[in-house]
């Protein structure tokens, strides 16, 4: 049931990562803020189901999920994969006749007009995606070494890297939501990309830059979740 006044904030993970990544941002946001993680097959509560690696597939199941409980107010936040899943969702839904979000929060990813998959698409061996999450940090080292650990997260990480290396970008009317991008200062992905955000709505656009790393949205969660409450409430109030 959609609460009068509250805003469903659809969270999309990372590659390799649950919707548990979000479970602390219920603190952190405005009661205003219902947040809804976005569990991805493969992982969390759906471990049974097989990983997918189709991004169009995918992007159509998303929405099936959650095209009931987009009736009201809403809003998108993806990071790095998620943030390309979070924008196929926003078009997916529009073809659907479903409501623009409030907002598109399109964190740590290059736009998806100039998003290169060509690293994702070269075969991993498990050394190699140890090296990858080791190289990104946000892994600790006994956990990097924790061979039944490392058996649950690979082959996830396996396809959400296949996931990602299949995404193709494809040009559509752009979207009438505002997108919001961040990044972090320290991050591989460029300012000029991030900006690519931009080309993607006929809203407004706005980038933000976090001090930090690829995983930003982590070390640097406070600020991040004051920048979602304060994009989310300004867009409330000047709809209303």
């Amino acid at each position: 049931m959609t609460v009068p006044g509250r805003v469903r904030l659809f969270c999309l993970p990372y590659a390799g990562a649950s919707a548990a990544v979000f479970a602390q941002w219920r603190r952190g946001l405005p009661d205003a803020v219902d947040v809804r993680p976005v569990e991805l097959p493969g992982r969390g509560s759906r471990i049974g189901e097989a990983p997918c690696t189709d991004p169009r597939a995918l992007t159509r199941r998303l929405a099936d999920e959650v095209a009931g409980s987009v009736t009201g107010s809403y809003a998108l936040f993806g990071h790095s994969l998620g943030a390309l899943l979070a924008f196929e969702l926003a078009h997916e839904l529009r073809d659907r006749g479903i409501a623009a979000p409030r907002a598109l929060f399109a964190s740590g990813c290059a736009g998806p007009a100039v998003c290169d998959g060509a690293y994702f698409r070269r075969p991993r061996s498990d050394a190699d995606l140890r090296d990858a999450l080791s190289a990104y940090g946000a892994t600790p080292p006994e956990a990097l070494a924790d061979p039944a650990l490392m058996a649950l997260v690979l082959p996830v990480l396996r396809a959400d890297f296949r996931l990602r290396g299949a995404y193709t970008y494809a040009a559509r009317p752009a979207l009438d939501c505002p997108i919001q991008a961040l990044g972090g200062t320290r991050d591989d992905v460029a300012r000029a990309d991030l900006e690519a955000w931009g080309r993607e709505t006929r809203g407004p656009f706005d980038l933000a830059l976090f001090e930090g790393d690829h995983f930003f949205i982590h070390a640097r969660r406070g600020p991040v979740l004051d920048l979602v409450g304060r994009r989310i409430g300004a867009r409330a109030e000047a709809a209303a």
